[in-house]
């Protein structure tokens, strides 16, 4: 066992972690940024065809140590099953082969129950701050991570005080479709903004347009994670020491509920109590949860920050929904990645139900992907199915998008009892079941992205309704999207932080991922995070004498 000391620590190097991190070293933190996975490789499997992390019953993703880092959970009330997020254990994390699409939410998603009053069977709450206090910290992501974009003819967008850093891409032949059908139905397409450089930015090139991009490493860095953003000027400041494959096991918690640092095991087994001033956690909505729900200790014997039965609860995540079929000429040309235009229409306030969602153009399916969508009377394998993709894998045409779901505050995640990982812990587990509310969002949405698919000429269209066509499903929460499971507020009965994103019960622990989200928007949630934990850390450094340091 070796015990040290420093001034900060951060749990996990991903969007929130390696943002955090960043603030705490230039403002002369000592910190010590901890990563159970390690630097992602771009050799290990390339541009191969079945290695794209969107096809995790394949590949899990880049920087993975086997079972040390294997994300494996029950779920849903007891049907116990594996669950294999998309997201990497790596530095970086899932801003290594995310799609990178970044949105701000909407003005209106930061005050839901005020804007839509009581939902029966839901824990709807408002947002203990509003888009304008969170407005300078999206910009701030925005140049010191890097995005591309243009709200031009999006009247939905939130209010920006400044230009986006760099200019949007150009659209491809698929998205232009797109553009002009939607256009002429009345609804307001605009440019897909992205975590990509479309021009040189911060020493780093512009994007290439390689064919395949969600789902795999940048060759060329032009796509923007931590990894190559901000990780590397914490490192610069010499504030901040990064160690990989270090497996962060418990939060060290004395028997006056004082949080004193935490323990990890490193890659030899070798166990190490660091006492830290500051905790900072970053792992991802599910982590976190699992790393206080596991932090027992005397008076907080159903863990760190849990007293009131709150971590864990109120979780929610993104279903999916699309319309997908083929067009009568080739579409697709060979740059990628392929998504380029959005609408945000149907975002809030349809009729017959509260939220919404976005529907966009979507990345270059891979053969591998588009062979698992050919016409049942397509075989599986051989000439009949080599002429189908050669004849329709440049005339697949694809909208889809994610609703907002409505939290439930009985969907949540608990400990499993039954299995444990490579140190012990225990797996999560995922209770609860979909609102009425989002079975009736995922069809409507689902029917709007159908109707422009056949207004853009698509024939033989499939939609994926994101879960049962013909009621409600399960919690989900396993794949993607993971948020809300320490979710901030007011009141400590009904949170995890409050609004600086501070575990209530101590004065030194505070949150920078997307567990706090009171709610996760109709949009991708990452720039929402990224912002978050940039407005932390400065409330961190400039409250350090209240904070503990």
């Amino acid at each position: 066992m070796i015990r040290e000391t420093t001034d900060a620590v951060v749990v996990g190097a991903g969007a929130g972690g390696g943002c955090a991190a960043k603030v705490l070293a230039c403002a002369g933190i000592k910190t010590l940024l901890l990563e159970r996975g390690e630097w992602a490789k771009t050799d290990v499997n390339g541009e191969a065809d079945l290695s794209s992390q969107r096809m995790p019953l394949l590949v899990q993703g880049p920087g993975r140590l086997g079972t040390r880092t294997q994300k494996c959970h029950a779920y849903d009330n007891g049907r116990w099953g594996v669950v294999v997020p998309w997201n990497a254990a790596c530095v970086g994390s899932g801003t290594v082969t995310y799609g990178a699409m970044a949105w701000r939410f909407m003005e209106v998603d930061f005050h839901l129950k005020s804007h839509y009053g009581e939902i029966p069977d839901s824990s709807l709450e408002d947002w203990p701050i509003s888009y304008d206090e969170l407005e300078p910290y999206y910009y701030q992501a925005e140049c010191e991570v890097g995005v591309a974009g243009d709200n031009t003819g999006n009247p939905f967008a939130a209010p920006r005080k400044q230009p986006f850093p760099m200019p949007a891409f150009a659209l491809d032949p698929e998205s232009q479709l797109m553009w002009d059908v939607t256009k002429k139905m009345g609804l307001h397409p605009f440019h897909c903004s992205f975590l990509r450089n479309s021009v040189p930015h911060n020493g780093r090139p512009a994007c290439i347009h390689q064919h395949f991009c969600v789902g795999f490493q940048c060759p060329i860095d032009a796509k923007n994670g931590t990894q190559n953003t901000v990780i590397p000027v914490a490192l610069k400041s010499g504030n901040c020491e990064l160690r990989v494959r270090a497996m962060v096991t418990e939060l060290l918690v004395d028997d006056q509920g004082r949080l004193h640092g935490v323990k990890y095991v490193d890659e030899n087994d070798v166990v190490h109590l660091v006492e830290s001033k500051i905790v900072v956690l970053a792992a991802g909505s599910n982590e976190t949860a699992r790393l206080l729900l596991v932090s027992k200790s005397k008076l907080f014997p159903n863990g760190a920050g849990n007293n009131h039965d709150v971590v864990g609860r109120n979780i929610t995540g993104h279903a999916y929904v699309d319309a997908n079929g083929f067009l009568d000429r080739d579409i697709h040309t060979d740059a990628g990645p392929g998504t380029g235009t959005a609408i945000w229409d149907y975002e809030h306030d349809n009729e017959g139900f509260a939220l919404g969602g976005m529907l966009h153009t979507d990345f270059r399916y891979t053969p591998f992907q588009l062979s698992g969508r050919r016409n049942t009377s397509v075989p599986a394998w051989g000439r009949a199915h080599k002429e189908f993709m050669r004849q329709n894998y440049k005339r697949f045409f694809r909208i889809c998008g994610p609703i907002q779901q409505v939290p439930r505050w009985e969907n949540r995640l608990v400990l499993n009892p039954k299995q444990k990982d490579y140190w012990g812990l225990p797996f999560l587990a995922f209770e609860g079941r979909e609102h009425e509310n989002d079975f009736k969002n995922r069809i409507f949405l689902a029917n709007k992205a159908r109707e422009i698919a056949e207004k853009c000429g698509a024939k033989d269209i499939q939609c994926g309704w994101g879960g049962p066509k013909d009621r409600p499903g399960g919690s989900g929460g396993g794949g993607q999207h993971q948020s809300g499971s320490c979710r901030m507020g007011t009141d400590p009965k009904k949170s995890v932080t409050d609004k600086w994103c501070r575990v209530w019960d101590f004065p030194n622990l505070f949150l920078a991922d997307c567990s706090v989200h009171v709610n996760n928007g109709g949009m991708n949630p990452v720039l929402t995070g990224m912002a978050l934990a940039f407005r932390t850390a400065k409330h961190i450094v400039d409250n350090r004498k209240e904070v503990g340091m």
